[in-house]
């Protein structure tokens, strides 16, 4: 299915928004996970701007799709897409990483509606999301299972054990989102250890694979649609090539930003360069 313009158009205010709302959390703090934040933005618009079944006003619906955040450390970004999803009020942006808040700086489903799962120690989304797509599939409840993690995640040999689960059982009602920005804590994702030829490892595993640019919407858009509507028994996989810190161009080019802490003027510059290419008619 291609997009329209008109739906493009309010997934890139979607995408905007999202990036925002980070960025106003990281200015609380004054430092975090901002570069994945910005990245992954366009797959969050497009996952609850559009994809997802949800209800705002009742996380816990049984009939939801479910979004697992494997990489805990996202969770600045998983928050902002729960504001534009109205899950959370935007007034909590306010309290990111404090004490007592219901955002803390790793994700922890006991505190945040919306969070499926409690995220940090890598490796583990992708098994919890092959339970809850056969416990799906044995309720013969139709929603799907979103497993969103990293590329560092592909290190963990827990990953590739769920994935072999997954495909033994046909789990057709699982969607795994894998955010290749090459970078993790120690360095270059590719340095610290291999993992191409990517595709080809993921198929051999059974497993249908997409692979596309994370931060072109209409890209996103189609694969999202492509892997929701698949007819044969194969679990899915998208590979989304992203750029840490997209949309801020001095965070773009960092050498180092996996974590970031800047210098307390510049939040408000990287807020205001944002703004500069917002897409028409948005609102922040």
């Amino acid at each position: 299915m291609t997009t329209s313009a008109e739906t493009l158009s309010t997934l890139a205010r979607c995408a905007y928004r999202i990036r925002r709302y980070a960025l106003r959390m990281g200015e609380v703090q004054g430092q975090g996970y901002i570069g994945q934040a910005l990245g992954w933005a366009d797959v969050l618009a497009v996952a609850y701007g559009h994809a997802l079944k949800f209800k705002p006003e009742d996380p816990a619906w049984e009939g939801r799709d479910r979004f697992l955040l494997s990489h805990g450390h996202y969770a600045i970004a998983h928050y902002a897409a729960l504001i534009e999803a109205r899950i959370i009020e935007e007034d909590e942006l306010d309290t990111y990483g404090s004490d007592d808040s219901r955002l803390p700086m790793s994700g922890m489903a006991t505190y945040t509606p919306g969070m499926e799962m409690s995220g940090g120690s890598l490796g583990q989304g992708l098994v919890i999301g092959v339970g809850m797509a056969l416990g799906l599939k044995q309720k013969r409840n139709p929603a799907f299972v979103y497993n969103s993690m990293s590329d560092g995640e592909l290190d963990e040999g827990s990953t590739w054990e769920a994935a072999m689960s997954a495909a033994h059982h046909q789990l057709d009602n699982l969607i795994c989102l894998v955010d290749i920005n090459n970078q993790q804590a120690d360095g270059p994702s590719g340095k610290v250890l291999g993992f191409e030829p990517l595709a080809d490892k993921w198929a051999a595993f059974g497993w249908h694979v997409q692979r596309v640019d994370g931060n072109d919407l209409a890209a996103v858009f189609d694969a999202f649609e492509k892997a929701r509507n698949l007819k044969d028994a194969k679990p899915r996989v998208i590979l989304f090539d992203t750029l840490m810190g997209k949309g801020v161009p001095f965070l773009e080019t960092r050498d180092k930003n996996h974590f970031i802490r800047v210098d307390p003027t510049e939040w408000q510059q990287a807020l205001a360069v944002l703004d500069q290419s917002a897409p028409e008619g948005v609102s922040a």
